[in-house]
Formats: C-alpha cells, sequence, structure tokens
C-alpha cells in the first residue's frame, strides 16, 4: 500500500506532514505502518458470530478509504495518527457489526462487554478465547471449554474500567500514553489499573494449567 518505513519517529513526522499536504503515498504507508496493530484491534472486537463471514482486511480497506476522505479533518485534531486511524477502524466495525447483526448486535448470550466504549467492546469470551490460544496441554474440548469459563468468570469479576485498560494494554498493545489518552485518563491512574487489572489476571491463570505462561 505504499512506501516502506522504519520507527523512526522523524520519519513518522516526516510522513503525516507529507499526507496531510495530500500526497497519498506518504498516508499509504502510514497506513500499512500502523496495519498490524489496527488488524489486532479488529480481530479482538469483531463479534465472534461474523467470524468466517468478515475479513478483517475487508475492515482495514474502508479504514483506509475513509482516512483518505477524511484526512483534512484530522488537521483540526489533537490526538495522535495512530489513535485516529483507530477510531476511523473502530467506527467502520461498528458499520460492519450494525449491517450483518442489526437488532441482535446487543445479544452475545451469556458474554459480557468488557466497557462500553465507543468501538466494539472485547468481550471475555473473545479474550478466553484468545489465551486459549496460546495453551498446548488442553487437547480435548472438554478441558478448554471449562478453562474458558474459568477465565471468563475471572474477568467479569475485574472493575470495567481495569478490564479495559487490560485489553488496551495487554491485547491491542497499546502504551500507557495512547490508553490514557482513548480513555481519558491520566497516565499515572491508566499504568495503576493496568498494573491491578494484570496481577489480578495473573493470580487466576496461575491455577489454570496450561495457561500459568499466558500473560
Amino acid at each position: 500500500m505504499g512506501l516502506a518505513m522504519t520507527d523512526d519517529a522523524s520519519e513518522t513526522d516526516d510522513l503525516l506532514r507529507r499526507a496531510k499536504a495530500g500526497e497519498e503515498s506518504a498516508l499509504a504507508a502510514l497506513f500499512t505502518h500502523y496495519r498490524e496493530r489496527l488488524k489486532r484491534m479488529v480481530r479482538l472486537r469483531l463479534d465472534r458470530r461474523l467470524s468466517g463471514r468478515v475479513d478483517s482486511s475487508d475492515v482495514l480497506q474502508e479504514a483506509y478509504l475513509e482516512a483518505h476522505r477524511r484526512l483534512a479533518e484530522y488537521r483540526e485534531k489533537e490526538m495522535p495518527f495512530f489513535l485516529w486511524l483507530r477510531l476511523l477502524t473502530g467506527q467502520k466495525l461498528i458499520d460492519v457489526h450494525r449491517h450483518h447483526l442489526g437488532a441482535k448486535m446487543r445479544d452475545a448470550g451469556q458474554e459480557v462487554s468488557l466497557y462500553r466504549g465507543a468501538l466494539p467492546q472485547a468481550t471475555s469470551a473473545s479474550l478466553a478465547a484468545h489465551l486459549l490460544g496460546k495453551m498446548t496441554s488442553a487437547t480435548q474440548a472438554a478441558i478448554r471449554a471449562e478453562h474458558k469459563l474459568l477465565v471468563q468468570d475471572a474477568l467479569n469479576g475485574m472493575d470495567a474500567l481495569d478490564r479495559e485498560v487490560l485489553v488496551l494494554r495487554h491485547f491491542e498493545h497499546l502504551s500507557n500514553d495512547e490508553t490514557a489518552l482513548t480513555l481519558g485518563l491520566k497516565k499515572s491512574t491508566a499504568s495503576q489499573r493496568y498494573i491491578r487489572a494484570l496481577k489480578r489476571l495473573k493470580d487466576i491463570l496461575s491455577s489454570i494449567p496450561g495457561l500459568r505462561d499466558s500473560v
């Protein structure tokens, strides 16, 4: 989707300046740079009922086209460019959910939404599935199902904001600064909540065979 780039901040700033000036290849390079991070968010927050029906690459393509169309708006924004792209991608994900699920969007059975923010919520079921995907010892479906319920219960027992901080930091790999900006928290508060949530999750998982090294 365009120019290759490194993690050099000065190069990122230069590409952003050029993208704002209307250079399409610079916008493409920026989007490619952040693509894997955006894809991680989509896969985590895509409703599991749409698995096999919706490809994350299609959502990202729509997000790129939206970024291209609305780039002029970003000049008025103070948020980091990645968080703006993440917001646009999340909005496209919401559109996908509405198109495919309609009135069923909020009907997710026994799944508990982790935090009611502007984007589709990652559910305890999706996070449990993510963690269980790393298991090597649970080969039987019954064992896996039992472990999944234990992890879901642990996540459901956390404070909602702590859980979302955990989602952003541990699963989406956002930095503490990005997490604080996304949730409107002080950096120190975001950090404290992440440490608390991660410790809680580790304590629970340490008692489940095959999951001790998942976090």
